[in-house]
């Protein structure tokens, strides 16, 4: 008897696992629904970062945004936070009445992974940083302007 995974049609957003003595942190991916459109432009980075801070249930660490895609990590802001995904749904909205945009320019759901360790988190980070420059927009990933750190995740 052969037995098959389920199909999934979008993302499982399964509670973040508490460890004691260890942050929960979430590395966070969301893309844009249309290729057309592009997010790396000041008016937009201004826009989410915004966003990124009212929108307390969790708090952003170190973010990239992408012609396509934003990249970002997140903490807990209060003690229960709701699931990343309604909290995501949040930000994409507020970013839609922030810039006035007729429709929404974001995927219907996001990808989210929670951090185990200092390892992994440099992992992400490092992946993250680096992909302005395997884009080719940049030649370091420092001279990409938009990026940032709006809270700092301690280990």
């Amino acid at each position: 008897m052969t037995h098959s995974l389920p199909n999934r049609k979008r993302p499982a957003h399964h509670p973040p696992i508490v460890t004691p003595n260890r942050p929960i942190v979430i590395f966070v991916t969301v893309n844009v629904k249309n290729q057309s459109v592009r997010l790396n432009n000041e008016q937009m980075h201004t826009a989410l970062t915004q966003a990124w801070q009212d929108a307390r249930q969790w708090r952003v660490g170190d973010y990239l945004i992408m012609p396509d895609h934003v990249h970002l990590f997140c903490i807990p802001g209060v003690h229960y936070p709701e699931n990343i995904a309604k909290w995501v749904q949040y930000w994409k909205g507020h970013v839609r009445r922030i810039l006035k945009l007729k429709e929404s320019i974001w995927q219907r759901d996001c990808w989210d992974t929670q951090i185990r360790n200092i390892n992994h988190y440099n992992e992400k980070l490092s992946y993250m940083r680096e992909n302005p420059v395997r884009r080719e927009l940049v030649a370091r990933n420092e001279d990409w302007p938009y990026q940032g750190k709006i809270n700092i995740i301690r280990w």
